[in-house]
This record gives C-alpha cells, structure tokens and sequence, in this order.
C-alpha cells in the first residue's frame, strides 16, 4: 500500500517568499504540525477538524502536473511529519521539477533530498517556541538552501543576530528576515537590517499584500 499524504490543499499562485518570490508557484500544503507558533498564520494546520484530503504520491503529482508550473512548493503545517513527503520530494526532483521544502527547523533535515531547496525557519522569542531548533540541521544547509527568521520587535531582532553570531552558515546560504505581518512595520526591519550590516534578504509577505492564497 502506497503512503499518503494528509492534504490542505494544491493551489496555483505567486510565489510570495523567500528568494523565488513573485514566481509562479504549485502549492502542495499539508495538513499537521508540531509547533503552537504565538504568530502562527496558519493555524488551519493544526486544527483536527478542518477538512483534509488524503492522497497518495502519484495522485499529488498528477494535480501538481495539472497546473503546468515548473516551480512546486511543499509547505504545511510542518510537511516533515509526514512520512510519504520525502517520496514526494524524490518523485518531483526526478520529474525536473524545482521543489521547494518550507521546514520548521525542528525535524531532522537529513534524508531531505539533497537537490530541493529548503528554507527552514528559525524560530524566534515571539513565536514562544525558540527552543524548537536542531542546530544539526545548520550542517544539512548548502546554496541554494536558505534560512528564515520571522522577527516581531527588536527582542526578536537581537535575537537572531546573536545566533548569526553562534553559528555561522556555508558560503552561499541565503539568510531572510521577515517581519511578522501587522505587528512589525517592514520599513522598521529593513532600517534595522542597514544599521547593523546584516548579509541578509528583507523578504516581505508579497501574497498578503496581492491578497493572494
């Protein structure tokens, strides 16, 4: 018997984050996670009652094909708690497709396929889950991989920068910073970012300000 996936939802739309942002993209977003973020802006994810879809691989291939984009993302929830993501991964990469893996950081990274693109989030003080983070997973992060840091204030800043610090990252590693939407104005960040002469990437919410999915 083939594993499934437990499916939110596939959807066409622009990409609106990290370095692919403004591309279009093939959203496969599952169902679960692991993490209670304090900022969580997805919390469908987590809720046993929503309605989800469970599907195999070959079926969520066939949808992502349907839509005739060479770009997929594999988002959640956390997507790596699902045992039948990593086929899905293998099945897509030998397809030729970009895949891009949107992680939580706080599962293994190991037997994530070594050609898609991760982009693992750091949790920071204002998500109340900073302790989720497996700094071995640092080791499993080549370009073009990137790592994210979702900021809320200037604790969170401070932050963020003290782990930069700790621990630094492979050449060609791209670092993001966002600003947690509505409660940290862009601008703000992107002063900080100037005044501290970060080598990181502003990234703004661009599907939030489309109105996008």
């Amino acid at each position: 018997m083939q594993p499934e996936l437990v499916i939110l939802d596939i959807f066409y739309s622009l990409q609106g984050e990290s370095t692919y942002a403004g591309y279009p993209c093939t959203f496969v977003r599952l169902h679960g996670c692991n993490l209670a973020c304090h900022y969580c802006d997805t919390p469908e994810s987590r809720d046993p009652g929503v309605t989800v879809r469970r599907r195999s691989v070959p079926e969520v291939i066939s949808e992502i094909r349907a839509h005739v984009c060479p770009l997929v993302e594999i988002t959640g929830g956390e997507p790596l708690l699902q045992p039948a993501t990593i086929p899905l991964c293998d099945q897509l990469v030998a397809e030729g497709f970009t895949v891009l893996l949107e992680t939580n950081g706080s599962l293994s990274l190991a037997n994530v396929p070594v050609d898609v693109v991760k982009i693992v989030d750091v949790k920071t003080p204002s998500s109340r889950m900073q302790e989720s983070f497996r700094l071995d997973n640092l080791t499993c992060l080549r370009p073009p991989d990137q790592l994210k840091f979702v900021v809320a204030d200037a604790h969170d800043f401070r932050w963020a920068c003290r782990f930069l610090e700790q621990h630094p990252l492979s050449d060609g590693v791209e670092i993001l910073f966002s600003p947690v939407y509505s409660r940290l104005a862009p601008a703000k960040l992107a002063g900080w970012l100037l005044d501290n002469g970060i080598r990181a990437r502003l990234q703004i919410q661009l599907h939030k300000l489309l109105r996008l999915p």
